[in-house]
């Protein structure tokens, strides 16, 4: 990206953060999908929703787990271990690629690495700062009824770094708990099994109530409320993400953040967490240097079947294909050539032509597709597929709209005044995809048929709401854009209406892409 355009597109994401703040007091996209209010997580936390409680020898912890603490459990060690090996890899990788950029803890070093002492630290621990309801992914196990994510920040506790600092004392890595929505043993009051339409109602409840602190967290947890039915019982992985190096911004190169982002399953048997795949984090190098799993991969996806679930962003592609750790950069551009990994039709990231698609594959499969009477919702077009790859990744999903290398950083309550500390407790991605999470809430309550499609990343599903018109999240100041061309003819299909509201323009954010942000038109 040239640097005006990048100078320009961090001058967007703080302005938007800032008119973002204003957007949420008058109208909570989060209502009924997510607990944000930190007075109430810092009661949970303080709870029984406490990381210590949760993974802690049979789950009896009073006190907050220090980290020291957390990972010197059983269950957490594996964790721990991976973590290690990945920050290994990562700095062999860097060695052999750019040998001339230093690279270790502190400030002296061209390339900053996260520093693990912090993970081995008696004065930092894992924080409750925010809950998730992710009922719309059901599809991935029915049974379940999707997830409910407890997220977790790593935060230093010492009371004189914190006190009434106005700046939050963070450190850039989160721990995304995953818990069926539905466990196995799951019953209300009267001992009756719970459905998906019961969780769903509780959960929309939640948008009435008007407490704060410990007695929302009361009513949260009590019988018949949201919350009643979470507990370490229903715990499925850990996801870990962290910011595992930054380089700051010199005279011959700007500023790069990366993210490590891992995934660890519950093991019953062991009773630990062990490194598992990624979901659809497709392990692109492997499918380069195997020609036969490369092969069976694009024959796998490209099947009608799979593909029309690739096209709903509902697609669950097997294991042998995918990759057990994921390094997102920051920041990215917008062009589909531009997100990482580019797994189809662009040069590799290894800077050579050598797609894993190409442009005959994709064409001929949407034809075939058509042919069968299947009718695809957001790959009509070669670099709709592209875009579509990349955002249902972990990696590419995570560069899209986020904050830094993250969906949620949720909320700091550690401060003595959590509001001076918070501006925004998630990514515009977060909050444009609540309205398509609320209707899917609504549907389970309803005992209607649910529909788990999701659009793009950049541009959230309107299921027929008018709520997002006008915002950054649809087509207002800053949301994510088409330049079209002066015939509509020649626009592409996959995203021919991405424009703006009245009054704005699309301003393409590098030459060579059609993609941009809206912006007030030129006089």
């Amino acid at each position: 990206m040239h640097r005006f355009s990048r100078s320009l597109l961090l001058f967007v994401v703080l302005l938007g953060q800032a008119a973002f703040a204003q957007t949420a007091d008058k109208a909570p996209l989060a209502r009924g999908t997510a607990i944000t209010d930190p007075f109430t997580l810092r009661a949970l936390d303080a709870g029984s929703l406490g990381l210590g409680r949760m993974v802690g020898p049979s789950n009896s912890a009073t006190a907050p787990l220090a980290s020291s603490e957390l990972f010197a459990l059983p269950a957490l060690q594996p964790v721990r271990k991976a973590l290690d090996a990945e920050f290994e890899r990562y700095i062999a990788r860097h060695k052999a690629t750019l040998p001339n950029e230093s690279i270790g803890v502190g400030p002296s070093f061209a390339f900053q690495l996260f520093d693990r002492a912090a993970l081995d630290s008696p004065d930092t621990r894992f924080v409750l700062s925010g809950i998730v309801n992710r009922m719309d992914r059901a599809y991935v196990d029915p049974a379940s009824c999707g997830e409910i994510r407890l997220i977790y920040r790593l935060t230093p506790t010492k009371a004189a770094e914190i006190g009434e600092a106005s700046v939050s004392p963070r450190l850039p890595m989160t721990l995304n708990m995953v818990l069926k929505a539905k466990g196995d043993r799951d019953h209300d009051a009267k001992g009756t099994p719970l459905t998906c339409a019961e969780i769903a109602r509780r959960w929309l409840a939640t948008e009435d109530l008007k407490l704060t602190g410990s007695e929302l967290a009361d009513r949260l947890t009590q019988d018949g409320g949201a919350l009643a039915s979470v507990g370490p019982d229903d715990i499925v992985r850990i996801e870990t993400n962290l910011q595992i190096a930054h380089a700051p911004k010199t005279e011959s190169r700007d500023f790069r953040t990366d993210y490590l982002m891992k995934v660890f399953d519950y093991d019953a048997a062991s009773k630990s967490f062990e490194e598992a795949p990624l979901e659809d984090q497709i392990d692109r190098q492997r499918l380069l240097a195997d020609h036969d799993l490369q092969r069976e991969f694009k024959a796998w996806l490209l099947d009608p079947a799979h593909l029309s679930e690739l096209d709903r962003g509902t697609v669950l592609i097997p294991e042998k294909f995918l990759s057990r750790s994921a390094i997102a950069p920051t920041p990215t551009g917008f062009a589909a050539s531009n997100l990482q990994p580019a797994f189809g039709l662009v040069a590799g990231e290894d800077g050579t032509d050598n797609p894993v698609f190409s442009e005959d594959d994709v064409v001929g499969a949407l034809k075939t597709a058509a042919a069968r009477g299947i009718a695809m919702q957001n790959i009509r077009s070669t670099a709709g597929f592209e875009r579509r790859l990349n955002d249902v990744t972990c990696a590419g999903c995570h560069q899209t709209r986020g904050i830094g290398g993250f969906h949620f950083p949720g909320v700091d309550w550690m401060a003595a005044k959590p509001s001076n500390t918070v501006v925004v407790p998630a990514s515009p991605h977060f909050f444009g995809d609540q309205v398509r999470r609320r209707d899917i809430l609504a549907s389970f309550a309803a005992g209607k048929p649910v529909d788990f499609s999701r659009g793009f990343a950049s541009r959230p599903q309107s299921r027929g709401s008018t709520e997002l018109a006008g915002t950054e999240y649809d087509n207002g100041w800053g949301a994510h854009c088409y330049v079209q061309h002066a015939k509509a003819a020649e626009d592409d299909a996959s995203f021919r209406n991405w424009s703006c509201a009245e009054g704005l323009a699309c301003q393409a954010m590098s030459p060579a892409s059609r993609m941009g942000m809206c912006f007030v038109k030129n006089r």
